[in-house]
C-alpha cells in the first residue's frame, strides 16, 4: 500500500510528484501535459500526447504546484494554469466515476436500490458498496460494506449516482467483482481527494471514500 492509499501492482510504473517529491504508482497521480498554446491540460485518461507532468491526486498537492509555479518548472517553459483548475478536476473525476458506474450497470455488474443491494451483500455478490454522500445516515447505516479495505464509496451525491443508474436520485448501489469495479474504486479515490479541503487538516466539503 502506498502513502496515497493505492495498492502497488506488480511492475506498475511509478512517477514523481512535482509538488511533494514523492515517487509513487501512477494510479495515485494525476497526469498533466502542456497544450499547443502553453496551457496546462489535465489528462484524466492518461492518453494525451506529450511529456507527462505528474501531481499527487489531492487538492493540497495541486494547490502547491499552482502556488509555487511548479508546472512551469517541470515543463521547463512558462505555462498557463487554467483558472479554477481544482474545480475543473473535481468535476472531471465526478463525471469519470459516474461514467464508469454506468458502464458497470450496462454490463450487469452494478445495481441500485436498498433491497437489491442488501440482497447482493447477503449473498457476497457485492464487491463494493456505494452510497450517496447526501443520503440519510440512519438509512445508510443499515447496510454494511464488505470487510476488505477499499470496499466502500461515498463520494457522489444522490443526483450524481442517479445519473449513473439512469434515475433521478440513488442512495444505495453496489458493484460486482470485475475490472470495472477496480477502476471505479481507483477513480473514486481521486475524486474523494479532490473533494477534501486542504487548508487546515482536511475538512471535507463532501463525504468521500471511506473504509468501515
Amino acid at each position: 500500500m502506498t502513502r496515497g492509499g493505492h495498492k502497488k501492482r506488480p511492475d506498475e510504473p511509478e512517477r514523481r510528484c512535482i509538488a511533494t517529491g514523492d515517487t509513487q504508482p501512477k494510479a495515485g497521480l494525476i497526469r498533466f501535459v502542456v497544450g499547443p498554446d502553453g496551457t496546462i491540460v489535465p489528462d484524466l485518461l492518461g492518453k494525451l500526447p506529450g511529456r507527462g507532468i505528474y501531481v499527487a491526486a489531492n487538492r493540497a498537492a495541486i494547490a502547491t504546484a499552482i502556488k509555487k509555479g511548479l508546472f512551469s518548472r517541470a515543463a521547463k517553459q512558462q505555462v498557463t494554469v487554467p483558472d479554477g483548475l481544482l474545480d475543473l478536476l473535481e468535476r472531471g473525476y465526478a463525471d469519470r466515476v459516474v461514467h464508469l458506474i454506468a458502464m458497470a450497470r450496462k454490463a450487469g455488474q452494478a445495481i441500485a436500490g436498498y433491497e437489491k443491494v442488501k440482497d447482493w451483500l447477503a449473498k457476497d455478490q457485492a464487491q463494493v458498496l456505494i452510497q450517496a454522500s447526501d443520503g440519510s445516515e440512519r438509512g445508510k447505516s443499515k447496510l454494511r460494506p464488505p470487510r476488505e479495505p477499499g470496499r466502500f464509496i461515498e463520494c457522489l451525491t444522490g443526483n450524481e449516482l442517479g445519473l449513473a443508474f439512469g434515475r433521478e436520485n440513488v442512495i444505495h448501489g453496489a458493484l460486482a467483482s470485475g475490472g470495472l469495479a477496480s477502476r471505479v474504486v481507483e477513480e473514486a479515490q481521486k475524486l474523494t481527494a479532490m473533494r477534501v479541503q486542504d487548508s487546515d487538516g482536511g475538512k471535507a466539503r463532501r463525504k468521500g471514500t471511506k473504509t468501515r
